[in-house]
């Protein structure tokens, strides 16, 4: 046998297997019809959210702009420019889950609902906990006569997590349940702005203003 008659047995062998390992193939695995399309799997909180916060969740940037063209009509420029990514709406970078632990919390407050009052009103930092539940996180404002406190879950935009919460009041020892009262349900962004910085955006808030950032830093151990 010469080598070029060897080698053409060696590739008609290898010819022969490819071959079969095709058919083998198509007999095992079944054939997808014609239009088929893999949807993926919806994240968890769009079974849950109301038709209400949905629709505040879908009009996030419309609720930004508004809020930072009324208050910089009232000459408050200077003091949005001055939280830097805090009140940049695109400032939001990947891996926006916030480590569980305290967290030294502050609130701005933008835009107002009804035309009258200060349209930019920051707060004093007051002390938040973020705490892994299961496979979410959730976060829970500790001090003040209001409390937001809620759950944290994936969203299929990877730089956000999707909030889902209610609002304490007064003396109340707990947050009501999602949805057991509409008027104090909240639903918001969790995002990461810089290394070690977070913030929650609620857009169209049910009191007071058109959009709240809350400001997170990690509170570093003596």
């Amino acid at each position: 046998m010469t080598i070029a008659s060897g080698r053409s047995l060696v590739l008609a062998a290898v010819a022969a297997l490819l071959a079969g390992g095709c058919a083998s193939t198509a007999e095992e695995e079944p054939l997808v019809p014609a239009g088929t399309i893999e949807v993926a799997e919806a994240p968890k909180w769009r079974g849950i959210v109301s038709s209400e916060d949905e629709d505040r969740l879908e009009r996030l940037s419309e609720s930004w702009t508004a809020a930072l063209d009324e208050a910089r009509a009232k000459k408050f420029t200077g003091a949005i420019k001055a939280e830097g990514e805090l009140l940049d709406p695109d400032a939001a970078l990947p891996r926006p889950a916030p480590s569980p632990g305290p967290y030294r919390c502050r609130m701005i407050k933008l835009g107002t609902q009804d035309g009258t009052g200060t349209p930019f009103n920051s707060y004093k930092p007051f002390f938040c906990y973020v705490e892994a539940e299961g496979d979410l996180l959730t976060i829970i404002k500790q001090t003040g006569s209001q409390r937001p406190a809620g759950f944290l879950y994936p969203d299929a935009n990877e730089t956000r997590l999707i909030f889902l919460g209610t609002l304490a009041l007064g003396d109340e020892e707990a947050p009501l349940a999602y949805r057991e009262n509409p008027a104090r349900d909240m639903v918001g962004v969790m995002e990461r702005i810089a290394p070690f910085r977070y913030r929650l955006v609620i857009p169209w808030p049910q009191y007071e203003s058109k959009l709240d950032v809350i400001e997170l830093m990690p509170v570093t151990p003596p």
